[in-house]
Protein backbone atom coordinates (compact mmCIF):
# COMPACT_ATOMS: atom_id res chain seq x y z
CA UNK A 1 0.00 0.00 0.00
CA UNK A 2 1.22 3.57 -1.17
CA UNK A 3 1.01 5.91 1.64
CA UNK A 4 0.95 9.64 2.22
CA UNK A 5 2.62 10.67 -1.06
CA UNK A 6 2.18 14.18 -2.04
CA UNK A 7 1.57 15.76 -5.02
CA UNK A 8 0.61 19.16 -6.67
CA UNK A 9 -2.60 18.14 -7.79
CA UNK A 10 -4.69 14.74 -7.78
CA UNK A 11 -7.31 14.19 -10.61
CA UNK A 12 -10.04 11.41 -9.39
CA UNK A 13 -11.33 9.91 -13.00
CA UNK A 14 -9.37 9.25 -15.66
CA UNK A 15 -11.66 9.40 -18.14
CA UNK A 16 -11.58 12.01 -21.60
CA UNK A 17 -11.57 14.98 -19.07
CA UNK A 18 -9.76 13.61 -16.56
CA UNK A 19 -7.04 12.66 -18.77
CA UNK A 20 -6.65 15.87 -20.64
CA UNK A 21 -6.50 17.91 -17.43
CA UNK A 22 -3.66 15.82 -15.80
CA UNK A 23 -2.00 15.98 -19.37
CA UNK A 24 -2.35 19.67 -19.45
CA UNK A 25 -1.02 19.93 -15.53
CA UNK A 26 1.84 17.93 -16.06
CA UNK A 27 2.80 20.00 -19.03
CA UNK A 28 2.81 22.95 -16.65
CA UNK A 29 5.12 21.04 -14.25
CA UNK A 30 2.59 19.97 -11.96
CA UNK A 31 3.71 16.60 -10.05
CA UNK A 32 0.45 15.11 -11.46
CA UNK A 33 -1.62 12.12 -9.86
CA UNK A 34 -4.34 10.94 -11.91
CA UNK A 35 -6.36 7.85 -10.31
CA UNK A 36 -8.81 5.86 -11.92
CA UNK A 37 -11.49 3.11 -9.81
CA UNK A 38 -11.06 0.60 -13.10
CA UNK A 39 -8.17 -1.22 -14.96
CA UNK A 40 -6.99 0.54 -17.86
CA UNK A 41 -8.78 0.47 -20.18
CA UNK A 42 -12.18 -0.22 -19.40
CA UNK A 43 -16.10 0.04 -21.02
CA UNK A 44 -18.04 0.93 -17.70
CA UNK A 45 -17.94 4.98 -18.09
CA UNK A 46 -18.30 7.39 -20.34
CA UNK A 47 -14.87 7.59 -22.42
CA UNK A 48 -14.72 4.03 -24.64
CA UNK A 49 -15.75 3.59 -27.88
CA UNK A 50 -13.87 4.00 -30.85
CA UNK A 51 -15.06 7.07 -32.52
CA UNK A 52 -17.04 10.55 -31.29
CA UNK A 53 -17.78 13.35 -33.00
CA UNK A 54 -16.14 16.81 -32.74
CA UNK A 55 -18.26 19.71 -34.18
CA UNK A 56 -19.26 23.50 -33.86
CA UNK A 57 -23.03 23.15 -34.87
CA UNK A 58 -24.17 24.07 -31.09
CA UNK A 59 -27.41 26.43 -30.63
CA UNK A 60 -24.93 29.02 -28.73
CA UNK A 61 -22.09 30.48 -29.54
CA UNK A 62 -19.58 30.29 -26.31
CA UNK A 63 -19.25 26.46 -27.46
CA UNK A 64 -18.78 27.13 -31.04
CA UNK A 65 -15.76 29.66 -29.97
CA UNK A 66 -14.72 26.72 -27.06
CA UNK A 67 -14.01 24.33 -30.60
CA UNK A 68 -11.97 26.55 -32.45
CA UNK A 69 -8.74 26.13 -29.46
CA UNK A 70 -10.46 22.63 -29.17
CA UNK A 71 -9.32 22.16 -32.62
CA UNK A 72 -6.01 23.56 -32.43
CA UNK A 73 -5.34 21.06 -28.88
CA UNK A 74 -6.51 18.18 -30.82
CA UNK A 75 -3.92 18.93 -33.68
CA UNK A 76 -1.15 19.70 -30.90
CA UNK A 77 -1.76 16.00 -29.42
CA UNK A 78 -1.47 14.54 -32.87
CA UNK A 79 1.89 15.77 -33.29
CA UNK A 80 2.86 15.10 -29.98
CA UNK A 81 1.97 11.47 -30.16
CA UNK A 82 2.44 10.88 -33.35
CA UNK A 83 -1.29 9.44 -34.59
CA UNK A 84 -4.18 10.31 -35.93
CA UNK A 85 -7.45 11.51 -33.71
CA UNK A 86 -9.08 13.10 -35.72
CA UNK A 87 -10.98 12.74 -39.37
CA UNK A 88 -12.68 15.33 -40.92
CA UNK A 89 -16.34 14.23 -42.33
CA UNK A 90 -18.53 16.85 -42.27
CA UNK A 91 -21.61 16.99 -39.86
CA UNK A 92 -25.22 17.24 -41.58
CA UNK A 93 -27.45 18.48 -39.25
CA UNK A 94 -31.21 18.00 -40.05
CA UNK A 95 -34.68 18.77 -38.39
CA UNK A 96 -37.93 20.61 -39.20
CA UNK A 97 -37.18 24.18 -41.09
CA UNK A 98 -39.00 26.17 -38.67
CA UNK A 99 -38.41 24.54 -35.40
CA UNK A 100 -35.91 26.97 -32.88
CA UNK A 101 -33.26 24.36 -32.43
CA UNK A 102 -32.87 23.72 -36.06
CA UNK A 103 -32.54 27.58 -36.84
CA UNK A 104 -30.66 28.52 -33.45
CA UNK A 105 -28.06 26.22 -34.71
CA UNK A 106 -27.89 27.39 -38.88
CA UNK A 107 -28.32 31.33 -37.16
CA UNK A 108 -25.11 30.54 -34.91
CA UNK A 109 -23.21 28.63 -37.73
CA UNK A 110 -23.84 31.83 -39.56
CA UNK A 111 -23.01 34.40 -37.53
CA UNK A 112 -19.48 32.65 -36.29
CA UNK A 113 -19.01 32.37 -40.28
CA UNK A 114 -17.90 28.20 -39.62
CA UNK A 115 -18.18 26.45 -43.08
CA UNK A 116 -21.26 25.52 -44.07
CA UNK A 117 -23.45 23.91 -46.71
CA UNK A 118 -27.30 24.34 -47.38
CA UNK A 119 -28.99 21.89 -48.55
CA UNK A 120 -32.65 21.95 -50.68
CA UNK A 121 -34.61 19.13 -51.45
CA UNK A 122 -34.21 19.49 -54.86
CA UNK A 123 -30.41 18.63 -54.31
CA UNK A 124 -29.85 17.05 -50.84
CA UNK A 125 -29.73 13.55 -52.40
CA UNK A 126 -26.98 14.57 -55.34
CA UNK A 127 -25.10 15.22 -51.88
CA UNK A 128 -26.36 13.01 -49.41
CA UNK A 129 -27.20 9.59 -50.72
CA UNK A 130 -29.30 6.64 -48.71
CA UNK A 131 -30.94 9.21 -46.54
CA UNK A 132 -34.80 10.51 -46.98
CA UNK A 133 -35.10 14.23 -46.13
CA UNK A 134 -38.37 14.59 -44.18
CA UNK A 135 -40.74 16.76 -45.80
CA UNK A 136 -40.44 20.33 -44.08
CA UNK A 137 -37.14 19.72 -43.02
CA UNK A 138 -34.37 21.70 -43.47
CA UNK A 139 -30.28 20.26 -44.25
CA UNK A 140 -26.89 21.92 -43.34
CA UNK A 141 -23.48 20.41 -43.98
CA UNK A 142 -21.06 21.80 -41.22
CA UNK A 143 -17.84 21.42 -43.23
CA UNK A 144 -14.72 20.97 -40.59
CA UNK A 145 -16.87 18.93 -38.40
CA UNK A 146 -15.60 15.10 -38.17
CA UNK A 147 -14.90 12.59 -35.98
CA UNK A 148 -12.49 11.63 -33.14
CA UNK A 149 -10.66 8.24 -32.49
CA UNK A 150 -11.57 7.98 -28.85
CA UNK A 151 -10.01 4.68 -27.43
CA UNK A 152 -7.08 5.70 -29.52
CA UNK A 153 -7.15 9.53 -28.43
CA UNK A 154 -7.12 8.33 -24.36
CA UNK A 155 -4.53 6.00 -24.47
CA UNK A 156 -2.52 8.37 -26.35
CA UNK A 157 -2.86 10.92 -23.80
CA UNK A 158 -2.83 9.45 -20.69
CA UNK A 159 0.74 7.85 -22.78
CA UNK A 160 1.84 11.38 -22.86
CA UNK A 161 0.66 12.12 -19.17
CA UNK A 162 3.36 9.72 -18.23
CA UNK A 163 6.11 10.95 -20.47
CA UNK A 164 5.59 13.84 -18.53
CA UNK A 165 6.47 12.58 -15.50
CA UNK A 166 2.77 11.99 -14.63
CA UNK A 167 1.86 9.15 -12.70
CA UNK A 168 -1.27 6.99 -13.40
CA UNK A 169 -3.21 4.63 -10.73
CA UNK A 170 -5.89 2.25 -12.47
CA UNK A 171 -8.00 -0.03 -10.14
CA UNK A 172 -7.83 2.41 -7.24
CA UNK A 173 -11.45 3.13 -5.85
CA UNK A 174 -11.22 6.67 -3.75
CA UNK A 175 -12.77 5.98 -0.18
CA UNK A 176 -12.41 9.18 1.15
CA UNK A 177 -11.49 13.07 0.53
CA UNK A 178 -10.37 14.93 3.35
CA UNK A 179 -10.28 18.91 2.29
CA UNK A 180 -8.00 21.68 4.07
CA UNK A 181 -5.33 23.51 2.83
CA UNK A 182 -4.10 20.24 1.77
CA UNK A 183 -6.58 17.66 0.79
CA UNK A 184 -6.18 14.26 1.73
CA UNK A 185 -7.40 11.25 -0.47
CA UNK A 186 -7.71 7.47 0.48
CA UNK A 187 -8.46 5.09 -2.24
CA UNK A 188 -8.51 1.20 -1.80
CA UNK A 189 -4.60 1.08 -1.72
CA UNK A 190 -3.41 3.83 -0.59
CA UNK A 191 -3.36 8.22 0.76
CA UNK A 192 -2.39 10.91 -1.23
CA UNK A 193 -1.74 14.41 -0.48
CA UNK A 194 -2.47 17.01 -2.89
CA UNK A 195 -2.35 21.14 -2.99
CA UNK A 196 -5.09 20.68 -5.07
CA UNK A 197 -7.68 17.90 -6.30
CA UNK A 198 -10.08 17.39 -9.58
CA UNK A 199 -12.89 15.64 -9.33
CA UNK A 200 -13.90 14.22 -13.25
CA UNK A 201 -15.84 11.18 -12.07
CA UNK A 202 -18.48 11.40 -15.09
CA UNK A 203 -21.33 9.19 -13.21
CA UNK A 204 -19.87 9.06 -9.70
CA UNK A 205 -18.87 12.55 -9.40
CA UNK A 206 -22.14 12.98 -6.64
CA UNK A 207 -20.86 9.74 -4.68
CA UNK A 208 -17.22 11.88 -4.48
CA UNK A 209 -18.72 15.15 -3.98
CA UNK A 210 -20.25 13.21 -0.73
CA UNK A 211 -17.18 13.43 0.97
CA UNK A 212 -16.93 17.12 0.66
CA UNK A 213 -20.55 17.83 1.88
CA UNK A 214 -21.88 18.95 -1.86
CA UNK A 215 -24.53 17.03 -4.25
CA UNK A 216 -25.15 18.62 -7.85
CA UNK A 217 -28.45 17.83 -9.32
CA UNK A 218 -26.57 15.28 -12.13
CA UNK A 219 -28.74 12.19 -13.72
CA UNK A 220 -26.84 9.20 -14.78
CA UNK A 221 -28.71 7.63 -17.91
CA UNK A 222 -27.70 4.90 -19.92
CA UNK A 223 -27.51 5.22 -23.82
CA UNK A 224 -27.59 1.97 -26.03
CA UNK A 225 -25.21 2.35 -28.46
CA UNK A 226 -26.26 0.59 -31.58
CA UNK A 227 -25.05 -0.03 -35.00
CA UNK A 228 -27.17 -0.90 -37.83
CA UNK A 229 -26.30 -2.97 -40.44
CA UNK A 230 -25.70 -1.41 -44.52
CA UNK A 231 -27.86 -3.54 -47.34
CA UNK A 232 -25.19 -2.52 -49.69
CA UNK A 233 -21.69 -2.63 -47.91
CA UNK A 234 -19.80 0.55 -48.67
CA UNK A 235 -23.14 2.63 -48.65
CA UNK A 236 -22.64 4.41 -45.79
CA UNK A 237 -19.09 4.51 -45.21
CA UNK A 238 -16.26 7.38 -43.94
CA UNK A 239 -14.08 6.39 -46.93
CA UNK A 240 -16.95 7.29 -49.51
CA UNK A 241 -17.44 10.76 -47.73
CA UNK A 242 -20.43 10.02 -46.01
CA UNK A 243 -20.75 12.66 -43.16
CA UNK A 244 -21.55 12.62 -39.31
CA UNK A 245 -25.13 13.28 -38.75
CA UNK A 246 -27.53 15.04 -35.82
CA UNK A 247 -31.18 14.83 -36.29
CA UNK A 248 -32.67 17.40 -34.25
CA UNK A 249 -36.16 16.11 -33.92
CA UNK A 250 -38.28 13.51 -36.44
CA UNK A 251 -41.63 12.15 -36.34
CA UNK A 252 -40.42 9.72 -33.58
CA UNK A 253 -38.95 11.76 -30.73
CA UNK A 254 -37.91 15.34 -29.92
CA UNK A 255 -34.77 14.18 -28.47
CA UNK A 256 -31.91 14.40 -30.81
CA UNK A 257 -30.86 11.41 -32.30
CA UNK A 258 -27.11 11.10 -34.29
CA UNK A 259 -24.90 9.03 -36.36
CA UNK A 260 -21.73 8.09 -37.79
CA UNK A 261 -20.59 6.68 -40.46
CA UNK A 262 -19.57 2.95 -41.21
CA UNK A 263 -16.24 3.02 -39.81
CA UNK A 264 -15.10 1.27 -36.44
CA UNK A 265 -17.31 -1.84 -37.29
CA UNK A 266 -17.62 -2.75 -41.32
CA UNK A 267 -20.33 -2.13 -42.90
CA UNK A 268 -22.15 -0.75 -39.63
CA UNK A 269 -23.34 2.27 -39.23
CA UNK A 270 -23.65 3.65 -35.79
CA UNK A 271 -26.91 5.78 -34.52
CA UNK A 272 -28.58 6.59 -31.23
CA UNK A 273 -30.36 8.11 -29.10
CA UNK A 274 -29.12 11.37 -27.59
CA UNK A 275 -30.94 10.13 -23.85
CA UNK A 276 -31.71 7.56 -22.25
CA UNK A 277 -33.48 6.04 -18.89
CA UNK A 278 -31.84 7.07 -15.26
CA UNK A 279 -29.16 4.05 -14.23
CA UNK A 280 -27.07 3.28 -11.18
CA UNK A 281 -23.35 3.24 -12.52
CA UNK A 282 -22.82 0.32 -10.36
CA UNK A 283 -25.74 -1.51 -11.94
CA UNK A 284 -26.22 -0.29 -15.33
CA UNK A 285 -26.83 -3.66 -16.78
CA UNK A 286 -29.64 -4.36 -14.64
CA UNK A 287 -31.14 -1.07 -16.76
CA UNK A 288 -32.74 -3.23 -19.94
CA UNK A 289 -34.94 -0.55 -21.08
CA UNK A 290 -35.50 -0.68 -25.14
CA UNK A 291 -37.44 2.00 -25.56
CA UNK A 292 -34.56 3.79 -27.17
CA UNK A 293 -33.84 1.55 -29.65
CA UNK A 294 -37.97 1.17 -30.46
CA UNK A 295 -37.21 5.09 -31.77
CA UNK A 296 -34.31 4.36 -33.59
CA UNK A 297 -35.86 1.33 -35.41
CA UNK A 298 -38.45 3.40 -36.59
CA UNK A 299 -36.45 6.38 -37.58
CA UNK A 300 -33.83 3.93 -39.31
CA UNK A 301 -37.01 2.79 -41.29
CA UNK A 302 -38.35 6.35 -42.25
CA UNK A 303 -35.12 8.28 -42.98
CA UNK A 304 -32.14 5.48 -43.75
CA UNK A 305 -33.50 2.86 -46.13
CA UNK A 306 -29.99 1.61 -47.31
CA UNK A 307 -29.85 0.14 -43.56
CA UNK A 308 -31.49 -3.10 -42.09
CA UNK A 309 -33.96 -1.43 -39.39
CA UNK A 310 -32.46 -3.63 -36.54
CA UNK A 311 -29.53 -3.09 -34.79
CA UNK A 312 -26.77 -5.70 -35.32
CA UNK A 313 -24.63 -4.26 -32.39
CA UNK A 314 -25.35 -3.60 -29.12
CA UNK A 315 -23.72 -1.17 -26.86
CA UNK A 316 -23.93 0.97 -23.83
CA UNK A 317 -22.58 4.31 -22.49
CA UNK A 318 -23.50 6.38 -19.26
CA UNK A 319 -24.28 9.81 -19.58
CA UNK A 320 -23.95 12.22 -16.74
CA UNK A 321 -26.39 15.42 -17.26
CA UNK A 322 -27.39 18.46 -15.82
CA UNK A 323 -31.17 19.80 -15.59
CA UNK A 324 -29.95 22.44 -18.05
CA UNK A 325 -27.81 19.85 -20.42
CA UNK A 326 -24.82 22.44 -19.94
CA UNK A 327 -21.38 21.26 -18.01
CA UNK A 328 -20.95 22.14 -14.55
CA UNK A 329 -16.82 23.64 -13.95
CA UNK A 330 -16.26 25.28 -11.30
CA UNK A 331 -14.60 25.74 -7.86
CA UNK A 332 -15.83 23.98 -4.42
CA UNK A 333 -18.03 26.72 -3.27
CA UNK A 334 -16.54 25.92 0.35
CA UNK A 335 -13.08 24.24 -0.53
CA UNK A 336 -11.51 26.55 -3.40
CA UNK A 337 -8.98 23.91 -4.17
CA UNK A 338 -11.35 21.22 -5.32
CA UNK A 339 -12.30 21.56 -8.59
CA UNK A 340 -15.33 20.16 -9.98
CA UNK A 341 -15.76 18.52 -13.46
CA UNK A 342 -19.53 17.19 -14.57
CA UNK A 343 -22.15 17.18 -16.67
CA UNK A 344 -20.33 16.95 -19.65
CA UNK A 345 -22.56 14.51 -21.56
CA UNK A 346 -25.42 16.59 -22.54
CA UNK A 347 -23.07 18.87 -24.92
CA UNK A 348 -20.30 16.12 -26.36
CA UNK A 349 -17.45 18.38 -25.98
CA UNK A 350 -14.41 15.69 -25.74
CA UNK A 351 -11.98 18.42 -24.81
CA UNK A 352 -14.04 21.20 -22.73
CA UNK A 353 -11.71 20.28 -19.46
CA UNK A 354 -8.82 19.89 -21.56
CA UNK A 355 -9.24 23.77 -22.83
CA UNK A 356 -10.11 25.37 -19.48
CA UNK A 357 -9.11 23.88 -16.37
CA UNK A 358 -6.26 25.44 -13.80
CA UNK A 359 -3.67 24.43 -16.52
CA UNK A 360 -1.21 24.20 -12.93
CA UNK A 361 -2.48 27.42 -11.68
CA UNK A 362 -4.77 28.42 -9.16
CA UNK A 363 -8.67 27.81 -9.28
CA UNK A 364 -8.72 31.56 -8.77
CA UNK A 365 -7.44 31.72 -12.39
CA UNK A 366 -9.62 29.22 -13.80
CA UNK A 367 -12.56 30.99 -12.90
CA UNK A 368 -10.87 34.48 -14.48
CA UNK A 369 -10.69 32.70 -17.76
CA UNK A 370 -14.39 31.07 -17.80
CA UNK A 371 -15.54 34.80 -17.12
CA UNK A 372 -13.58 36.15 -19.48
CA UNK A 373 -14.86 33.63 -22.33
CA UNK A 374 -18.12 34.85 -20.76
CA UNK A 375 -18.85 31.09 -19.43
CA UNK A 376 -19.07 31.87 -16.15
CA UNK A 377 -22.94 31.36 -15.83
CA UNK A 378 -23.30 28.34 -18.28
CA UNK A 379 -20.49 26.58 -16.14
CA UNK A 380 -21.21 26.98 -12.72
CA UNK A 381 -22.70 24.68 -9.95
CA UNK A 382 -23.86 28.06 -8.83
CA UNK A 383 -26.50 28.85 -11.85
CA UNK A 384 -29.99 28.55 -11.09
CA UNK A 385 -30.90 25.42 -12.83
CA UNK A 386 -28.21 23.71 -10.78
CA UNK A 387 -28.59 25.12 -7.57
CA UNK A 388 -32.27 24.92 -7.32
Amino acid sequence: MSTNQEFDCVVIGAGVQGSFTAYQLAKHKQKTLLLEQFILPHTRGSSHGQTRIIRKAYDEDFYVNMMDESYELWAQLEREAGVKLYRQTGLLVMGPEKSHYYEQVKNTLQRNKVPMVTLTSDNFNQHIPHVKLTEGNGAVVEVTAGVLYADRALKAVQAQFQKLGGVIRDNEMVMDIKPGPIVTVSTSAGVYRAKRVVITAGPWANRLLAHTGLQLPLEVVKINVCYWKEKVPGSYDVRRRFPCFILTESQESKEHIYGLPSNEYPGLVKICYHTGSKADPDQRDQQTDRSDINILQRCVKHCFPGLIPEPAVVESCLYTLTPDRHFVLDCHPTYSNIVIGAGFSGTILWSLVEWMVTQGRSCTWMLQQITEQKLHFHSSSDRPTVKG
